[in-house]
Parts: C-alpha cells; structure tokens; sequence
C-alpha cells in the first residue's frame, strides 16, 4: 500500500502516462466493483426490448448513456479523492 502521512491511497498512480491503475486496498477494490457492477445492470437495460419490438427504445438508449456518464465521473472522483495525486510519470527514474 502506498502511504502519505497517515493518509493510505486506494488507487495507485500508473507508472507511464497520467491517471490511476489497478486499487490498492479493499476499498479501492469495492469502489472499482461498483463501477464495474453499474456498467453491467446499464447493459441490461439494452438488453430488455419490449414485447412485440425489435429494438431498443431510444429512453433506454439515453439512459445506458446517462449512466455510463456518471458512473465514470463518480469512480474519476473517488480515484481524485483517494488516490495517489495525478501527474505525468515517465516511468521509474533511474
């Protein structure tokens, strides 16, 4: 785990580019879980045609969109949050 003072980050920082990799803590995992889980019930929603359909009505449509949005947003701010600060990283300095 890496720590800064008393403060345990749940994602660590990715080691090439800008941004977080995989968790760290069992927190980190939930957080990602969730986000993972709402992805999942969102594709559900494209799955379900009315009876005597044969596509997806345009509501379901805009919300699969609506919630992706907002899922990414909240698992961007819990990464913001409690995750190590973001930067650009080139790698390991020698």
């Amino acid at each position: 785990m890496t720590k800064e003072g008393n403060k345990t980050y749940w994602f660590k920082a990715k080691r090439y580019g800008w941004g977080w990799g995989l968790p760290l803590t069992w927190q980190g995992w939930l957080s990602f879980g969730l986000f993972i889980a709402v992805w999942l019930v969102a594709l559900l929603t494209l799955l379900v045609v009315p009876e005597g359909s044969t596509s997806v009505p345009t509501e379901n449509r805009i919300m699969f969109g609506v919630v992706l949005v907002l899922d990414a947003c909240a698992l961007v701010y819990v990464s913001f949050k409690h995750g190590e600060p973001p930067k650009w990283r080139w790698g390991k300095r020698k």
